[in-house]
């Protein structure tokens, strides 16, 4: 009997499946996806020959053919380059992708040999696609296939999953083909237009699009908002004879809710406060309870991680994956939060022996899932509770955070509830009526184990104070607030409101939310998301043009017709088709009518031919154009002016009212009383702009004397050729760009303030290939220190960290500052070689060992003039 070839997603997964499986088993990886559509820009080469007649062809129609045979042409083109054909049946051509053809070849090798050939994907839509891909490439005969999936990666689950395998499920593949012949329809036929009536270098996607207009319309909510002033009173008092305290807010004046508007109101009834006696009219004693939330699902993790941790939604999802593949948590892309009858035995009786009864409910706990579940898959969990995360074998700290916190959720949520004993405490003082809340626990329940998020006026312990008593004032305390606009999204909470829409699925949050802020349409400042102008204006066309495109409605019912796909209730082809053909006749009215990116002409001269200059909207930010640029070539005039934004940033640590102070320091448009987003032009001048532009002209001037935030510095001289350097804005932030045309010199601004260091000239290493183009690496030095990348950027584009024994043969080429570097450990003990890291918190280069891409845990840093290795864990 041969051999059985096992294949999976990742180097890691197979280690730990290979641990559970016998000698006649033989696993490997295909590390992720081996076959897709062609890479954007890949289309078929076409013979000169054949060029040249078409051309001839052309030259005999008439001028309506022409036009004809040209979008024909056109249309050929771009679905060559999408790799699919609409009009074609929804023909695919899909493609090994480039890197990919040795673990192709090395798994055909194997095949040809196996008995059969299990594919041990990931148990989500994405996972089905992966092994259909798998078999497809492979080739041979389909019945030498079997499917097998399991939620962990266990000794237990993986011999059930082997001892029971099936075969490819067809509509789920079938599910995730047209997900990605949606996407891809959507990018590659809508940015085009976008290029031509926008700007360059745009796109459109059919989720991300989705929820870049939530974020730009939480922007233009807080643009909108005026905010207005009122009071808050507090009146310290006490016992009579006691030293406790009671700090009371005042609630009611006269029957009305108490909210003076402005200073003067708010001195007047602290005036006639100050001499009334107060007296206790009520007290409400009664017991409640919290309940444990449910086990984590992918987007409760995510917030979850996000507000307790401070992880960001990509970081969680990758350190979830580590703790999935080693085997430590089941499956980490799931919206059901069902439990196996294993893990709720496992964990009850941990529960009863560490904990005791009473913290163990009398059934277990019963949780329901949204109803667009689309998985029977089980909550995240660990896969051993009694697995603490001190126990986790080789990894580093942050995933075993994360274990900890999934570790506890899930322990907390068969536990019993905390209960309490809440007080409601009301005084009287003539007219006014006075309040305050506290509770006390009495049992912790589950928070013995997942302790609560509080809010500030919870969990005060009130003193025995009686109906009739008397208290004594002893201060009153007024403050001054406002108005607060609609909170800005975190990434928390962009997941949150995705899911509660229905837009996209568990698999896709991570991506949706990497991809908004890559395409540069928002910026997440602070941890928060802002919308880009350039968001805001694309935002508005596709809404304008595309109206079911942009629907939340629309968006998240193709979710459920994908759904329904998966499960065989619909034909994915007819879906296709249907969303084709009305998406087609909107793109024809689009390319007609979608409105161009208008400038917004001012009374600023052009400081090189005289003419206005004109507001414009770039992918790269707002700037200063001349209005002479849409001139015939011998007359136009290119001059553009910078323009610094004023860095109205919210700290992320501030109070809650920091929006609407920031809002209250903004000018208000002139035109539409919208807030205006202020520019520094020069030292002389602030212009402020309509939050609206370019659909509101509103703008205004603004004298005196100023400087840059963050740059108090002098002015650059070149370090190149000598020339000016001015202070720049770019889309990474704050840069300092020479003004000689013919040298393209930059220095970053830091933080502190100060211009970064010269940077080194790049040293060529051409005994170095590149791993993944044709190219040899050259050496630069960035702002993160030094690193490896392809000789030919910008058209490769390969970067890597350099290992300490690659340096050493350009002894006399590195720059002075990092020749320390040159004396560090070569490799750690075990042999493997050292890479070179900068730490972003110490901002230093300190030298580390990995194996297959992953920490070691050794590593050795430059302290005192000297290296100093820090062991293992």
């Amino acid at each position: 009997m041969g051999k059985s070839l096992v294949i999976v997603e990742s180097p890691a997964k197979a280690k730990t499946i290979n641990k559970y499986l016998g000698k006649e088993y033989i696993v490997k990886s295909s590390i992720g996806h081996i076959r897709d559509l062609p890479v954007g820009g890949q289309g078929s080469k076409t013979d000169p020959k054949e060029r040249a007649k078409a051309a001839a062809a052309t030259r005999k129609m008439s001028p309506e053919e022409k036009e004809k045979h040209r979008r024909q042409k056109a249309k050929e083109q771009l679905f060559t380059r999408m790799g699919i054909e609409p009009e074609n049946n929804w023909a695919a051509k899909y493609q090994v992708l480039p890197g990919k053809e040795k673990v192709v070849d090395e798994l055909k090798r194997l095949a040809k040999d196996a008995d059969t050939i299990y594919l041990a994907t990931d148990l989500d839509r994405e996972g089905e696609a992966i092994a259909w891909h798998l078999r497809e490439s492979i080739g041979g005969s389909e019945d030498k296939y079997k499917r097998v999936v399991f939620n962990e990666i266990t000794k237990n689950a993986i011999k059930e999953a082997f001892s029971a395998p099936g075969s490819l499920d067809i509509d789920r593949v079938n599910a995730q083909q047209a997900r990605r012949f949606l996407d891809r329809v959507v990018g590659f036929m809508v940015s085009p237009l976008l290029w031509s009536k926008v700007a360059r270098g745009l796109s459109a996607g059919r989720v991300q699009s989705v929820a870049v207009r939530l974020i730009v319309e939480r922007e233009r909510e807080i643009r909108a908002f005026t905010p207005e002033e009122f009071w808050q009173l507090y009146a310290n008092t006490q016992l009579p004879g006691k030293k406790a305290e009671l700090r009371l807010e005042v609630v009611k004046h006269a029957g009305e809710n108490y909210r003076p508007t402005n200073k003067a109101d708010s001195d007047r009834m602290v005036a006639l406060l100050e001499g009334l006696p107060i007296s206790v009219a009520d007290r409400e004693d009664k017991p409640t309870s919290s309940k444990p939330s449910a086990p984590f699902i992918t987007s409760t993790l995510q917030q979850a991680a996000s507000t307790r941790l401070g992880f960001s939604v990509k970081k969680t999802m990758m350190l979830a994956q580590r703790l999935y593949e080693a085997g430590y948590i089941t499956y980490m892309r799931t919206d059901s939060t069902n439990l196996s009858q294993d893990a709720i035995t496992a964990v009850r009786d941990y529960i009863e022996g560490n904990y005791g009864d009473q913290y163990l409910p009398k059934s277990p706990v019963q949780y329901g899932s949204s109803a667009s579940a689309q998985e029977a898959h089980e909550a995240i969990r660990p896969s051993d509770v009694s697995v603490s995360s001190t126990q986790l074998a080789n990894m580093e700290r942050d995933a075993e955070r994360l274990y900890e916190l999934i570790w506890r959720r899930f322990v907390a949520c068969q536990m019993t509830p905390a209960k309490y004993k809440s007080s409601t405490i009301t005084a009287k003082a003539g007219e006014f009526e006075l309040k305050i809340k506290g509770r006390i626990l009495v049992f912790d329940g589950y928070t013995r184990v997942l302790s609560q998020s509080l809010k500030k006026e919870e969990d005060v312990v009130l003193p025995d104070v009686q109906v009739g008593d008397d208290l004594k004032l002893l201060s009153l305390d007024p403050s001054q607030h406002f108005t607060k606009p609609a909170p800005r999204y975190s990434e928390a909470a962009l997941v949150k409101e995705l899911e509660k829409r229905g837009i996209g699925r568990p698999s896709t949050y991570a991506s949706i939310i990497s991809t908004i802020q890559e395409r540069g349409y928002v910026s997440m400042r602070n941890k928060r998301f802002y919308a880009e102008k350039m968001g805001d204006i694309v935002t508005d066309r596709l809404v304008e043009n595309f109206n079911d495109l942009l629907d939340y409605n629309f968006t998240a019912n193709m979710e459920q017709t994908l759904d329904a796909i998966a499960e065989g209730d619909r034909n994915w082809i007819d879906t296709l088709n249907s969303f084709y053909a009305d998406f087609t006749q909107q793109l024809d009215h689009a390319e007609a009518g979608m409105r161009p990116n208008q400038a917004v002409e001012t009374d600023i001269d052009c400081p090189t031919c005289g003419r206005k200059m004109a507001i414009r909207n770039g992918s790269t930010g707002v700037f200063l154009g001349c209005t002479g640029y849409n001139l015939p070539p011998k007359e136009r005039c290119k001059s553009t002016i910078n323009l610094i934004p004023g860095d109205e940033v919210v700290d992320a640590d501030a109070d809650d009212e920091a929006e609407s102070k920031a809002l209250r320091a903004k000018k208000r448009c002139p035109v539409c009383d919208t807030a205006m987003e202020s520019f520094l032009l020069d030292e002389h001048r602030k212009i402020h702009i309509c939050g609206n532009n370019p659909d509101c002209h509103g703008y205004e001037i603004e004298l005196g004397e100023y400087k840059i935030k963050g740059y108090d510095g002098p002015v650059l001289e070149c370090d190149r050729c000598g020339s000016e350097m001015q202070l720049k804005n770019g889309r990474f932030g704050k840069y300092f760009g020479c003004m000689n045309d013919e040298c393209k010199n930059t220095r970053k601004l830091l933080k502190n303030g100060e211009p970064a260091p010269p940077k080194v000239d790049p040293i060529p290493m051409p005994e170095l290939k590149c791993q993944k183009v044709d190219d040899t690496y050259v050496l630069r030095d960035g702002a993160s220190g030094l690193f490896l990348a392809a000789s030919q950027f910008p058209k490769n584009r390969e970067t890597r960290a350099p290992q300490v024994q690659e340096l050493i043969p350009h002894k006399s080429e590195i720059d002075p500052k990092y020749q320390y570097l040159l004396s560090a450990p070569t490799h750690d003990p075990d042999g493997n070689p050292a890479t070179i890291r900068f730490s972003r918190k110490n901002k230093e280069q300190y030298v580390m060992s990995e194996v297959e891409g992953k920490a070691t845990g050794w590593k050795a840093f430059y302290r005192n003039d000297q290296w100093q290795v820090d062991a293992k864990k």
